[in-house]
């Protein structure tokens, strides 16, 4: 169901048994039924020689969309995304299961093996799922990603057991098929698939491994000779480049506050190396270190005239300290969790994809991408003061286009004093 305004986003027992669109079993759904994609004012036509122009539609592919028409404790969900977004429910509602989506297809779209990117395939099958007579189930999920090349969708089915496997994907724009693959044969490793042409023959079949993204491995398999292929590929780097550059973070204040080896100065997605990672930004953009001292002041207790780090138990090691203005160098083990938090927070907010251990697509200029930061428990552990200071400063950076923030949160009440800030409700039932 596509959430009302204010967005809302839950299950619905009408949508506990999709139909599939490719020849298997009920309890791994297919896609469903192709439907024109960002239909209403912000549709636009593709020609298939792509001479029609983007107005209305962002230079940086990004998702505006996540699908979850089976997953976990979801049914039928379509969460709509913003440049900063927050996921708000009770414990339970699936605000985890919805990010640990959205990493997945990331590390899809990047190339990722399937069990990489599902590490625990079981999870993600809905509780209720029932197996067939070949005991298989599976389950389901998607995006849209909206770009140059107008709103393309992804639907993708992958079966979890007996064995982990990709058993169906979708690709569509403007309610066109761009690509199309299904198992056929259980006994290969492979499904069977076909993209759009429009030449000669009007689509192209060729089998795919079963355990990687097809739409990723598209530009590898596509020549571009005619309009309808050079469509298909613009599509599919479209939504290629929307899932790359995904940074998962939940900041652990535990693992942040002992000193730690110099290491490559790319910051973890659990910010246990924070202080390596201040060794090395401090020196390389004084401007931007500058926004990072001015946001701890807004968030830690007392004063705070810079946020460094020092060599460490004879060089070997780095740590990381408040200075005080006063003489005063307070080691990070003192700060409490929420100030680590908040610190590392920010940090993530005013670095980029050189500095976050990131998957950033090398081949696309700068200013054609946009990195993706999912912070899980974004409120965790901060007070009211940290939690609003954090999102106007996650407002002030997603308006700029570089960085889109998902962010999950128990209440989002309190949201209500930032603009700029999308909130999608989710319930338990």
């Amino acid at each position: 169901m596509t959430p009302p305004s204010p967005p809302r986003a839950g299950t619905s027992p009408s949508a506990a048994s999709p139909g599939p669109a490719v020849p298997d079993p009920p309890a791994v759904p297919g896609p469903p039924a192709v439907r024109p994609v960002g239909s209403g004012d912000r549709s636009r036509s593709l020609t298939d020689g792509r001479t029609g122009d983007t107005v209305g539609h962002p230079d940086r592919p990004r998702v505006t969309e996540l699908l979850l028409s089976a997953f976990a404790g979801h049914r039928g969900v379509t969460l709509p995304l913003g440049a900063l977004t927050l996921l708000a429910g009770p414990s339970g509602s699936g605000k985890t299961s919805a990010l640990r989506a959205y990493e997945a297809l990331a590390r899809l779209g990047g190339g990722a093996e399937l069990g990489e990117a599902f590490p625990e395939p079981g999870a993600c099958v809905p509780e209720r799922a029932r197996a067939d007579a070949q005991r298989r189930r599976g389950f389901r999920i998607g995006c849209t990603a909206d770009g140059p090349e107008g709103p393309v969708r992804l639907e993708v089915a992958v079966q979890a057991e007996p064995g982990l496997r990709i058993v169906g994907e979708r690709l569509t724009a403007d309610g066109r098929i761009l690509l199309e693959t299904a198992l056929r044969d259980p006994g290969r490793r492979t499904v069977q698939a076909a993209w759009h042409t429009a030449g000669a023959a009007p689509v192209t079949r060729a089998p795919l491994p079963d355990d990687r993204l097809g739409t990723a491995l598209l530009p590898l398999r596509v020549a571009g000779k005619t309009p309808g292929q050079r469509r298909v590929l613009a599509a599919a780097e479209q939504m290629v480049v929307a899932l790359r550059s995904v940074f998962p973070c939940d900041p652990r204040p535990e693992r942040m506050r002992d000193p730690v080896p110099v290491g490559t100065g790319r910051l973890l997605g659990g910010c246990d190396n924070l202080a390596d990672v201040l060794w090395r930004t401090r020196a390389e953009c004084g401007r931007r270190h500058a926004l990072l001292v001015g946001a701890v002041r807004a968030g830690c207790a007392g004063p705070v005239t810079d946020l460094l780090a020092e060599p460490y138990d004879a060089g070997r090691l780095v740590r990381a300290l408040l200075d005080r203005g006063d003489g005063t160098r307070t080691e990070l083990r003192r700060l409490g969790d929420g100030e680590l938090r908040y610190a590392a927070l920010a940090l993530v907010l005013l670095t980029g994809p050189g500095v976050l251990e990131v998957d950033a697509p090398g081949e696309v200029p700068a200013a054609l991408r946009s990195l993706t930061v999912l912070a899980d428990g974004l409120d965790r552990a901060l007070d009211p003061g940290q939690r609003v200071a954090l999102l106007r400063l996650a407002a002030r950076m997603c308006e700029r286009g570089h960085i889109r923030l998902v962010g999950a949160v128990s209440d989002a009440s309190w949201a209500a004093e930032v603009g700029g800030v999308r909130v999608v409700h989710l319930d338990r039932d």
